[in-house]
């Protein structure tokens, strides 16, 4: 299972079912991201960078409320990638009810308390005061929506775990078209619909992701799928403690990992705040362009955990060190050719965000000095990934946590203060580097020579 040079390559069927699972969810994952950057193109360009700011301002809030979700997900994914590998259907119904009812409890409170308090969390953050209005609007609507969200993610994440790639390919597509044609409609007041200015992008959001839940229901049902929301599912929506238990032994400690990661994207939009709205709208455009690229990264660390769990459950420990090569290589491939393409054709990415040019030059500037570090991000995914499918949770997801709060937000802080805002995004390769040499010293050192148990 070692990841060196002087192993064989993966075999080639290896190759084809990584592909078969990874590109599916590779277009879908692109589709989701699409749905929130034609919001975002549409409100930088029909009405100005201040209103792409404050949709940014909020980004690192809402990131901190579904990061419990992720985590969840995660959890319930790799328990329901050994349940399927070892063919047992009624089991991964049991699953993904208990998670689907725990899902719904938590996006309730999120949407009675964050709708609340949504004005004090950002003024907390020093949210400008040109954008403080705006961005108010935008992210109370998104928190008492919460409820509705958390589901889609949820059984997006859920999907996956039976190797269903499809439907939420499908279900994304759905929801994108309908945010296509409602943003617009909503900011200009097409056909008799109220001008709702920055919010138009969160009621289309909203509509979108009701629409494509509705339809994917459907699909399901029509279909016969194994998490269909059929009566015999629905008997299992309820909190079955044994499980909970078992999901929130993953899902936790990768939540914690998320929200960490999210608080330090809140402590370096504090840094970049303090150099007014044009670095917040910078900040929004690189996170966009950063999402497109970061994308095959992510996807490869899932179809890594995934094949992993599946490969546990039927048996087949031995296959480890092939899917965890096979990542690797996917990931040098693919994300390494999506940031050359992001390096040759960033000024025109960033113009689709950004119409000022002074802040385009900013935005270029701060992307060209991170963009590549994300293929070392996915290397050190694929690691954390797979030895997650296992259980091995706590060890890997320290490490990620140390390297952000110990490597990241420092480097960043310091930096900053050397150099200006330029600084503050030197914090990212700094930490990818340590956690890709952490990771993999743990999985070479430590993780590869225990036995491999079904949770």
């Amino acid at each position: 299972m070692s990841t060196t040079a002087a192993i064989p390559a993966p075999r080639p069927h290896l190759w084809r079912a990584f592909l078969a699972f990874l590109l599916p969810m590779m277009a879908a994952n692109i589709l989701q991201a699409l749905s929130g950057t034609i919001n975002n193109v549409y409100l930088g360009q029909m009405l100005g960078v201040r209103a792409m700011a404050a949709v940014s301002a909020f980004f690192p809030i809402l990131f901190f409320f579904i990061s419990f979700m992720i985590g969840l997900g995660s959890g319930a994914s790799v328990l329901i990638g050994q349940a399927w590998g070892a063919r047992e259907r009624e089991r991964v119904k049991a699953i993904a009810g208990t998670t689907l009812t725990v899902g719904l409890i938590v996006g309730l409170l999120v949407a009675l308390f964050g709708g609340v308090l949504t004005g004090p969390m950002l003024r907390l953050l020093h949210t400008p005061a040109d954008i403080l209005p705006q961005t108010t609007a935008y992210a109370r609507i998104m928190l008492i929506a919460a409820p509705g969200i958390f589901v889609f993610l949820l059984v997006t994440s859920m999907l996956r775990g039976v190797s269903d790639t499809v439907s939420p390919l499908i279900t994304l597509a759905v929801s994108t078209a309908i945010g296509l044609v409602l943003t617009p409609a909503l900011i200009r007041g097409w056909g008799g619909l109220p001008q709702m200015g920055v919010a138009s992008g969160a009621w289309a959001a909203v509509a979108s992701y009701a629409a494509g839940l509705a339809w994917l229901a459907w699909h399901m049902l029509r279909r016969g799928h194994p998490l269909a929301p059929d009566a015999v599912f629905l008997r299992h929506m309820k909190v079955d403690r044994a499980i909970l238990a078992r999901v929130l032994r993953i899902g936790l400690p990768t939540a914690m990992q998320v929200i960490t990661m999210s608080l330090a994207e809140v402590a370096v939009l504090f840094l970049v705040n303090r150099f007014g709205s044009d670095a917040t709208a910078a900040y929004g455009a690189v996170n966009q362009v950063m999402s497109y690229v970061q994308f095959p990264a992510m996807s490869i660390a899932i179809t890594a955990s995934i094949l992993g769990a599946q490969a546990i459950g039927a048996g087949r420990s031995h296959t480890l060190g092939a899917i965890a090569r096979t990542g690797i290589l996917m990931n040098l491939v693919l994300t390494g050719g999506l940031v050359l393409l992001a390096y040759l054709f960033s000024r025109p990415l960033i113009g689709l965000f950004i119409t000022s040019a002074p802040v385009v030059d900013i935005t270029q500037t701060l992307l060209h000095i991170m963009l590549w570090s994300l293929v070392i991000y996915g290397m050190a995914a694929v690691l954390s990934g797979l030895m997650r499918a296992s259980g091995t949770v706590l060890v890997p997801t320290g490490l990620s946590i140390f390297c952000i709060l110990a490597v990241e937000v420092p480097v960043a802080w310091g930096m900053s203060r050397l150099i200006g805002l330029e600084g503050v995004w030197i914090g990212y390769p700094a930490a990818f580097i340590a956690m890709l040499l952490l990771q993999a010293g743990y999985y070479r050192l430590v993780w590869r020579k225990r036995p491999i148990r079904r949770l």
